[in-house]
């Protein structure tokens, strides 16, 4: 097994696995996140329920009767040796272009921010717009992309209590990620401004714009196209 690229092998439920490839998320870790996922569905093919591809892991969900822990294992292990002998991969994802309305109306914790960090509120709408976004991870709700990594000056902690609910449509930062919020939910992230267009949609093919591995670009718009577009305000 090489250590520098499969670091375990982790049992995850009665018929699931956890495959650690990284120990710091980085562009070049998802790229070889994101090639795995992909040879492992055609490996498997339907033995394999579901695979689900997040920072540094891959979680493996399995039919029931073809789960084997130890064959797996073995499997895996030689799996995972042969294509990593192979040269590494490029993120191959899509950009996906998300409109913006950065406002106190739009963004409550604005103000707040750039106070914190000693900033103008246009500066720090032009740190957090100035620079794409890998997609490392989806989960929490239907929609939540975990985006990363936002520029030094913006890193700030999570609010110390969490609001019952964050309007819809909602950019955040946490520590080192942003986000948006797919609907209205709880949350504890600084809200600096809200996208209008949908995260998720049961109607839409796909149901989410972008995927593990996409590039995200946000795009500042002015608070009358932001309405235009079917956007909701906090003092609405």
């Amino acid at each position: 097994m090489s250590h520098q690229q499969l670091l375990s092998i982790r049992l995850a439920s009665e018929h699931a696995l956890y495959l650690d490839l990284a120990t710091e998320p980085s562009p070049a870790a998802l790229a070889r996140l994101v090639q795995l996922q992909q040879q492992l569905k055609q490996h498997f093919g339907h033995h394999l329920r579901d695979i689900v591809p997040a920072y540094l892991s891959l979680l493996l969900i399995f039919e029931p009767e073809h789960f084997a822990y130890q064959p797996l294992c073995a499997e895996l292990t030689a799996f995972c040796q042969q294509l990593f002998r192979k040269s590494a991969p490029e993120l191959a994802g899509k950009t996906v272009q998300l409109p913006v309305y950065y406002g106190k109306d739009s963004g409550p914790d604005l103000a707040r921010l750039a106070t914190f960090h000693g900033l103008s509120q246009k500066r720090i709408i032009e740190l957090h717009h100035n620079q794409a976004y890998l997609v490392y991870a989806i989960g929490v709700a239907p929609g939540f992309a975990y985006l990363g990594f936002v520029p030094p000056k913006l890193q700030s902690p999570r609010l110390a209590t969490p609001r019952p609910s964050v309007l819809k449509g909602s950019v955040g930062i946490a520590d080192r990620q942003t986000a948006v919020y797919p609907a209205s939910s709880p949350g504890g992230w600084n809200i600096i401004g809200n996208c209008p267009l949908p995260l998720f949609d049961l109607n839409a093919a796909p149901l989410m714009p972008v995927a593990v591995g996409d590039e995200v670009q946000f795009v500042p718009i002015e608070r009358a196209e932001f309405i235009r577009l079917g956007g909701q305000l906090w003092t609405d």
